[in-house]
C-alpha cells in the first residue's frame, strides 16, 4: 500500500496572530495539492483554541481543489447534535465529491477543553457515550432511510436525511487519540489517527488494533495506520528545537516538554526528518499528516514536497 502525506492548514495559528482572513488558508490548500500532497487537514475547537470553523472552511477548500482529500484533524463530535452533524457532513461530502475524511476525537482532559464543553452545554462526563452514539447515528443516517435509534443520550424515530453523502456509506471515520477508548474503538472504524506520543507507541499498539479488526471479521487492511506529527526543519538543530518549543508553548500555553510527552514531534535538518518519518512508515503508518511548527507555511509545503517526500520509501 502506498504511503500518503497530508498537510495541516494552520487555522489556529492564523487566529492567534490576528490574521482572520481565509484567503491565505485556501491558497495553502491549493499549494499543497499542486505540490503533490494527498490530503489537507483542518483542526477543530469552539472556544478552547479559537480557530476557523472546520466544516465551513473545508467546503471552501473543496470548491478550490479537485484531487486532495480533505479531513478534520480532529473533530469533536460530542459537541454537536448528531442529526445536524450528519446533514452538514453529508452536504460537505457532496461538495467535495467524496473526498472528505472525518477524523474524530473524544477530547483530552484539559481545563480549557472542559470549559469548552461547558460553553456548549455538553456534560464532560458524558462525552465518550455521546461520541459513540453520534458516530453510530451519523453512519445510520448516511446509509439508510427511516432511522430509529434509542440510546442513553439520543433518540430518533423514523428519521431520513437527504442528501446522503457522495461516498456510499459516508466519509471514512478516522479515530484520533491514544487513550484507552481510542485504542479500543479504532478497530471498528477506518483508521487509527493518533498525534503520538511516539513511533514506539504506534508500533506497539497498531498491530493490536489490526488484530482486533481481524478478530471482528474485518479484512487485514481494513484499518489504516495514520499519524499526525509536528515538524520544525532547520539545518541548525538548536534553531529548529527553539522554533518547535516556541510554537508548542504559544499554541498550547503549556511547557514544550509537557506537550512533547504526548505528541510526536521532530526538530532538526530535513534529512533527519526523513529518517524519523521512515520509522513511522516501517511501523505501519500509511497516511501521515504534517504540521509545520511556525515559519513560512507555503515555503515549507514546497520544501517538504521537493526535499522530504522523495527521500521516503512510500510503497
Amino acid at each position: 500500500m502506498t504511503v500518503e502525506f497530508g498537510v495541516l492548514i494552520p487555522t489556529r495559528e492564523s487566529v492567534m496572530s490576528g490574521r482572520m482572513e481565509t484567503a491565505p488558508l485556501l491558497t495553502m490548500a491549493e499549494r499543497a495539492e499542486a505540490a503533490g500532497f494527498d490530503s489537507v487537514w483542518i483542526g477543530d475547537s469552539l472556544v478552547a483554541r479559537p480557530r476557523h470553523e472546520p466544516l465551513t472552511l473545508m467546503a471552501a477548500i473543496a470548491a478550490r481543489t479537485r484531487r486532495v482529500r480533505i479531513g478534520t484533524g480532529v473533530l469533536l463530535p460530542a459537541l454537536r447534535n448528531p442529526v445536524v452533524l450528519a446533514h452538514v457532513v453529508g452536504t460537505l461530502d457532496r461538495v467535495a465529491e467524496g473526498r472528505i475524511i472525518l477524523g474524530v476525537g473524544i477530547a483530552g482532559d484539559m481545563p480549557a477543553i472542559r470549559k469548552e464543553f461547558a460553553a456548549a452545554g455538553v456534560p464532560w462526563d458524558r462525552r465518550v457515550g455521546r461520541f459513540l452514539e453520534i458516530l453510530a447515528i451519523c453512519q445510520a443516517l448516511w446509509t439508510r432511510d427511516g432511522v430509529s435509534f434509542s440510546g442513553k443520550h439520543f433518540t430518533l424515530d423514523n428519521v431520513t436525511m437527504e442528501p446522503k453523502p457522495h461516498r456510499p456509506g459516508g466519509p471514512p471515520i478516522w479515530i484520533g487519540g491514544s487513550g484507552p477508548t481510542a485504542l479500543r474503538e479504532a478497530a471498528r472504524f477506518d483508521a487509527w489517527f493518533p498525534t503520538g506520543p511516539s513511533v514506539e507507541f504506534f508500533a506497539e499498539h497498531f498491530p493490536k488494533i489490526q488484530a482486533a479488526a481481524r478478530a471482528a471479521g474485518r479484512k487485514p487492511d481494513a484499518v489504516t495506520g495514520a499519524a499526525y506529527v509536528t515538524l520544525a526543519f532547520d539545518p541548525n538543530p538548536a534553531a529548529a528545537e527553539q522554533r518547535l518549543h516556541s510554537f508548542l508553548e504559544t499554541y498550547y500555553s503549556s511547557p514544550a516538554r509537557t506537550v512533547m510527552a504526548r505528541q510526536a514531534t521532530y526538530a532538526g535538518p530535513i534529512e533527519g526528518g526523513a529518517e524519523w518519518l521512515q520509522r513511522w512508515i516501517d511501523a505501519g503508518a500509511r497516511h501521515i499528516s504534517l504540521r509545520f511548527a511556525g515559519g513560512d507555511q507555503l515555503a515549507q509545503v514546497d520544501e517538504a514536497a521537493a526535499r522530504l517526500l522523495p527521500r521516503l520509501k512510500r510503497s
